[in-house]
């Protein structure tokens, strides 16, 4: 096994990890909206917190999970696309489409880095009635998922070619196979 197999395997794990670990943070949302909507309407109390806290959270787990959702190849697609086309061009489909989205992710933390470190410098707040400092919570934390999603992308793009170069080792077995049962008979 290669180092660049070892990475993006390694890769893999630390996107499955983070999944999973990911996926309690839909939960506490799912229970901090339920908080507000018995204090709301039972109490009449509503809470000023519980909105952008609930936004934070997901937010998070929205750009943390990004590498699983990579990882695991459960983004959005255009399956038709899939159909209409033969197999092997919609493999080197796929390379382009990871080439496009190493591109635009890449571009993505460019861009984001210099508002989230002016953020964290400068402890931006959300300005509402609550005013955490959201801003600078989530300006970093999309530089953060961004990078891991690129990195997983990047990983994505090496299982390309090593599923590539499996398909052509069976291929050349299947062949060779073929070429000894002919020279038997």
């Amino acid at each position: 096994m290669s180092l660049l197999s070892r990475l993006a395997a390694g890769m893999d794990r630390v996107s499955a990890f983070i999944g999973y670990a990911c996926a309690v943070l839909f939960f506490v949302c799912i229970v901090l909206s339920a908080v507000e909507v018995v204090m709301r309407y039972v109490f009449n109390a509503p809470t000023q917190w519980t909105f952008e806290t609930v936004m934070a959270i997901c937010a998070t787990g929205w750009v943390m999970t990004s590498g699983y959702v990579t990882q695991r190849k459960r983004h959005i697609a255009i399956t038709m696309v899939e159909l209409l086309v033969p197999a092997h061009v919609w493999k080197k489909m796929e390379l382009v489409s990871l080439f496009v989205a190493i591109f635009a992710i890449s571009a993505l933390i460019w861009a984001a880095w210099e508002p989230a470190m002016m953020a964290l410098h400068g402890f931006e707040r959300s300005g509402s009635s609550f005013n955490p400092p959201l801003p600078a919570y989530l300006k970093p934390i999309l530089v953060v998922g961004a990078s891991i999603y690129l990195l997983q992308l990047l990983a994505n793009v090496v299982h390309w070619f090593e599923d590539r170069a499996r398909e052509q080792d069976d291929q050349n077995a299947a062949s060779s196979a073929t070429t000894t049962e002919k020279d038997a008979d």
